[in-house]
């Protein structure tokens, strides 16, 4: 016999099937022990498709699934949607007095990107393989420990030389200059904490295996004119200013709609 834990959800008349909710409760984290949270969660996120589903089919409206992705689409009830808060939501843009304040309140938030001059020592393994991982990095532990005791670039570049897996130990280890999106996203987030001279303390593991890497010189990009990033302002402005007004009209759907089996009052 199957036991239901949870209370029906009904928007409106209409019943939800237990199997959307589970669904959805998949993209929501809990505690663990406490599934709870994570189907009340789900249903409040079904509750607010629903309505919205209702209200575009109430106005009558039909929106073709749109492209996201290379070969990937909408569904057609995320489409449905889409077409829903296009036709409801409108925000001015933004004047201009209001884009010169927003970058006036703290201009160094607007900057060029970085460049960082970057040395590594390379401990190639496959961090698929669990033990060849648990050797690479004893490896790379040994060659880190040496690394900080010399912290001199050319005993780095010598370290380098005579033990790094990559082609840039002709060069001493040297990358040259790098900038965001040079190398891969976790390689380029421990970049984005190091200060000139630093060497990581411990190895960095990414999908090429385990790095020590030594920054060896530092330009934080300058702070840019507002006539260079007046255009992203706006355009941040009014994404905030729809994601408001979308919000309210949600609201304002969920005040006025009869919905039982969750508590849309706890988010």
């Amino acid at each position: 016999m199957t036991v239901q834990l949870f209370a029906d959800l009904t928007v409106n008349g209409e019943t939800v099937p237990h199997a959307a909710i589970a669904t959805e409760a998949q993209n929501h984290e809990a505690p663990k022990g406490k599934p709870g949270i994570a189907w009340r969660k789900a249903a409040q996120a079904v509750a607010v498709r629903t309505l919205l589903l209702q209200e575009a089919r109430r106005r009558g409206l039909s929106a073709a699934p749109a492209e996201v992705g290379p070969g990937r689409f909408e569904t057609d009830e995320e489409a449905l949607i889409r077409g829903l808060l296009d036709a409801v939501v409108e925000v001015p843009a933004p004047d201009e007095e209001a884009i010169r304040a927003e970058w006036a309140r703290d201009p160094s938030r607007f900057r060029a990107p970085p460049l960082w001059e970057v040395s590594h020592i390379l401990v190639a393994c496959d961090p698929r393989d669990e033990a060849e991982t648990a050797a690479a990095r004893a490896r790379a532990a040994g060659l880190a420990r040496k690394a900080r005791a010399q912290s001199d670039a050319r005993d780095f570049a010598r370290l380098a030389s005579e033990h790094s897996d990559c082609g840039s130990k002709a060069s001493g280890g040297a990358l040259g200059q790098l900038g965001p999106g040079d190398t891969v996203p976790e390689f380029e987030a421990v970049l984005r904490g190091m200060a000139a001279g630093e060497i990581t303390p411990e190895p960095v593991l990414t999908r090429h295996g385990w790095h020590i890497v030594r920054m060896d010189a530092a330009a934080e990009g300058a702070v840019l004119p507002f006539k260079a990033v007046r255009d992203r302002i706006a355009t941040a402005m009014e994404k905030t200013a729809w994601a408001r007004a979308a919000r309210t009209f949600v609201g304002d759907l969920v005040a006025k709609a009869e919905i039982s089996g969750t508590d849309m009052s706890r988010q």
